[in-house]
């Protein structure tokens, strides 16, 4: 893959989406439909999965490319693959909660090495560059002119005193208790993928998740917080995150900055 030409496209799209997306979240309300799962899905995740997909295919022919919307349709592995989820955090949009996020990514080999994630309402655009560091980009977010990079890069935890960002949605009692392991100076809440990015600006340490995801929701917050120096591992083993995997269902994982004592 050429990261050169892929890294503008993905950032273009993202862009795009989003515009698609805050039309419907400001507009009048809007028709929430339930998919087989029972998850939500609307016309904003519909409409940005249209133009990513189209964008892609255009730009990458050769290249598989999986999508929430279109995931039935791809039940076979594939080593090296572009996967984008047009909304992650549907539940937030549909509460008019702003931190919902936009996401592509491209895996090779089961590793997100590229991705982007953009945050519409929150006016937050996170990538990695063609070299693989992770970067946000400040300013009017012109859709071809590059505004203003900060390089972003992970915290140097202090074990006695955490930062710990959860899930807004998703948020159980077996969530709590794995917490309740570490000595937390302070916990926030935050929805979708934009908890990989707290994690790589160094707003955050470590970011458990014991709940269900699907690859698509993870593989682009996955290598900005990879490019940013940090890890996500599985819960069980602390093995590697890999993606490609059947069915496309991750296992519980935890994301954080290295120096942090991990729990079992």
């Amino acid at each position: 893959m050429d990261f050169d030409r892929l890294v503008p496209v993905i950032r273009r799209l993202a862009l795009q989406a989003g515009d698609l997306i805050m039309q419907v979240y400001n507009g009048p309300d809007f028709e929430v439909k339930s998919k087989s799962d029972s998850s939500p899905v609307t016309e904003a995740d519909e409409a940005a999965d249209a133009l990513i997909s189209a964008g892609l295919r255009a730009a990458f022919p050769d290249v598989v490319l999986i999508t929430e919307e279109q995931a039935a349709s791809h039940a076979l592995t594939a080593s090296t693959f572009l996967i984008v989820d047009p909304l992650d955090g549907t539940k937030e949009f549909v509460q008019r909660r702003g931190d919902f996020t936009v996401n592509i990514a491209y895996v090779e080999d089961g590793v997100p090495l590229r991705g982007v994630v953009y945050a519409p309402a929150q006016d937050r655009l996170f990538y990695t560059l063609p070299d693989g560091t992770a970067v946000e980009e400040i300013g009017a977010f012109d859709k071809d002119v590059v505004g203003t990079l900060k390089r972003v890069g992970v915290s140097a935890p202090d074990n006695a005193a955490l930062m710990v960002v959860a899930s807004k949605s998703h948020r159980d009692q077996a969530t709590d208790d794995y917490i309740s392991k570490y000595s937390v100076k302070d916990m926030k809440s935050a929805g979708s993928s934009l908890k990989f990015c707290l994690v790589a600006t160094g707003e955050a340490d470590l970011y458990p998740r014991l709940g269900r995801t699907m690859e698509w929701d993870t593989a682009a917050g996955d290598a900005v917080l990879r490019g940013a120096g940090g890890h996500v591992v599985r819960f069980d083993d602390h093995s590697v995150l890999a993606y490609g995997k059947a069915g496309w269902d991750n296992p519980f994982f935890i994301a954080y900055a290295p120096g942090v004592d991990l729990k079992k």
